[in-house]
């Protein structure tokens, strides 16, 4: 009730301001000096704030590039399809940074050129069909050429090469975290579904206990993907709609309640092999440097000292899912087909995972 008021009083104190300017403006028709009417002078004025304004946008366009232009989180795809997406990024940056230049130069530039002058007449064009095909048709080409690079870069993803034989893993969603279920040996999902969820016994999932492939699957809180290796990914959601997000894999795909999404990619990178690369290692010296920072504060409130910042893959939610939405994450580990089987065999399957009573 207390914000409605508010918002009320807000309002009305708005309607008011107008009215009284409104009030003002009346008061002063007849006065030469409140003419309204643009003089020469004020012509030039904003001519001139138009070069200007056109003087800071490249200034803080080149600050930007000579500064943040190396474009880091374009160099670290660690998937196949990677290169291929962050190269549509580039030339979707560079197309965008050309046509801005340009235009807001000839925007700016004929604002200041063709300012009002008093006695002086601009000359237009009421039709002229050569322009208006000019500027329809470039655009229609460049942003057509665009869209069938990035329709044919979509497709070879996810066109899914069963002859590659992908390891099947479901990603599965809930508030506020994440968990993986591999396939097992016969690389093959069991049936699931919410209603078959039974905490009692630990069926967290909701996986089909009746279901012979659904024995040998693994539920575990931590992806591993062996490098090398096409990895299918089947995603549901298990209360409202949340993104699995993998950044560093160039691969997002929304998980919906009620049906099966999916999403395939090859890891390249092993999580040591990108610990070492060097814009990753800045990247890690610098956070560590802050958190070396906000710990002294910490120690001095009689708090604890932050640890050390590892970098490691992630798993993210990238819709806003509830309030705890920051938080959703999982760690992803990318390592080498032995240590991956190695890890797998020391996982339970689900028949053995089952509480019985």
């Amino acid at each position: 009730m207390t914000a409605l008021l508010t918002i009320l009083v807000l309002v009305f104190i708005l309607v008011a301001i107008w009215q009284m300017v409104k009030i003002f403006d009346l008061s002063q028709v007849g006065l030469s000096e409140n003419d309204q009417v643009a003089t020469d002078k004020d012509n030039s004025l904003n001519g001139y704030l138009m070069i200007g304004f056109l003087a800071f946008i490249y200034i803080i366009t080149i600050v930007s590039v000579v500064k943040w232009g190396d474009l880091p989180l374009l160099s670290n795809a660690a998937s196949e399809h990677g290169p291929g997406i962050d190269n549509l990024m580039i030339i979707s940056l560079v197309i965008i940074f050309i046509v801005q230049t340009i235009t807001q130069f000839l925007l700016h530039y004929f604002a200041f050129k063709y300012k009002g002058e008093k006695g002086k007449k601009a000359l237009f064009f009421a039709d002229n069909n050569t322009l208006e095909a000019i500027w329809t048709i470039i655009p229609v080409i460049t942003l057509a050429g665009l869209i069938i690079y990035g329709l044919f870069t979509w497709t070879s993803i996810m066109n899914i090469n069963e002859d590659d034989d992908p390891i099947v893993v479901e990603l599965y969603a809930q508030q506020f975290n994440w968990k993986a279920r591999y396939a097992g040996a016969d690389n093959t999902l069991g049936n699931a579904n919410v209603r078959l969820i039974d905490i009692d016994k630990a069926n967290i999932l909701g996986v089909d206990e009746s279901d012979p492939n659904a024995q040998d699957d693994i539920i575990t809180s931590e992806l591993h993907l062996p490098v090398g290796k096409p990895v299918l990914f089947k995603m549901r959601s298990q209360d409202v709609l949340h993104s699995a997000y993998m950044p560093h894999f160039r691969a997002q795909m929304n998980c919906v309640p009620g049906m099966i999404t999916q999403f395939s990619f090859t890891p390249t990178i092993t999580t040591a092999e990108m610990r070492q690369n060097p814009d990753m290692v800045d990247k890690v010296a610098h956070i560590n440097k802050i958190r070396q920072e906000n710990s002294k504060e910490l120690v001095a409130e009689g708090g604890e000292a932050l640890d050390a910042y590892e970098f490691d893959y992630l798993l993210l939610c990238n819709k806003i899912c509830g309030k705890s939405h920051y938080n959703m994450q999982m760690k992803i580990i990318v390592e080498t087909e032995e240590e991956y089987n190695a890890w797998l065999k020391e996982q339970k399957v689900f028949k053995n995972s089952l509480v019985t009573n």
